[in-house]
C-alpha cells in the first residue's frame, strides 16, 4: 500500500500524476501497467497476476505478478509471505479495519479498461493511453532497473 504525500495531489490531475517519481507512479494507480510490462518481458506459465481487492468500503487496490515464492511490484521482488504481511500491516495502518481478498486476474484485464470492468465492476483500470502519455514505455524503462526473475535470490 502506498499513499501519495505530495501536497495538493489529486489522482484526477493527469499532469500532477505523470510528474510523480516512477516508483510512486507505479505504486499509485499504474501498478497494473507495470504488471503487464513485466509479463510482456518475463512472462512464464508460472507467473500469475493477483489483485489485492479491498473489502467493500475501503480503498487500497493493488496488482502484482508472482509465483508461489515471490511477487513483483513497484518495490521490485519480494518474498511472497513477507510481501503480504507488509501489505496488510500497511493497509491497516493507513485505513484501520482494512482487509482484502486475493483475486487471480487474467492478464488481458491489465491494459483493457472495458475488460477490467467486465471482470469486476470495482476493478476500473486505466488503459496505458489513458494517462497523460502512454504509460507502457515508462513501465518498460522502469523494469530495466530489475533483473529477470531467474536471476533473483530470495
Amino acid at each position: 500500500m502506498y499513499q501519495v504525500r505530495t501536497p495538493g495531489y489529486s489522482s484526477q490531475d493527469q499532469i500532477m500524476r505523470w510528474a510523480l517519481p516512477d516508483r510512486v507512479f507505479f505504486a499509485c494507480g499504474a501498478c497494473h501497467i507495470l504488471a503487464h510490462a513485466f509479463l510482456e518481458r518475463h512472462g512464464a506459465p508460472e507467473h500469475g497476476v493477483t489483485w489485492l481487492k479491498p473489502t467493500a468500503g475501503y480503498i487500497g487496490n493493488h496488482i502484482i505478478v508472482g509465483t508461489a515464492d515471490w511477487v513483483f511490484d513497484f518495490h521490485g521482488y519480494s518474498r511472497r509471505g513477507a510481501f503480504f504481511d507488509h501489505a496488510w500491516k500497511r493497509g491497516r495502518r493507513l485505513w484501520p479495519g482494512w482487509d482484502a481478498t486475493l483475486v487471480p486476474l487474467p492478464p488481458d484485464v491489465l491494459i483493457s479498461g472495458m475488460r477490467s470492468r467486465q471482470f469486476d465492476s470495482r476493478l476500473k483500470l486505466r488503459e496505458p493511453g489513458q494517462f497523460l502519455y502512454d504509460a507502457l514505455p515508462r513501465a518498460r524503462r522502469y523494469l530495466d532497473r530489475f533483473p529477470a526473475p531467474g536471476g533473483i535470490v530470495m
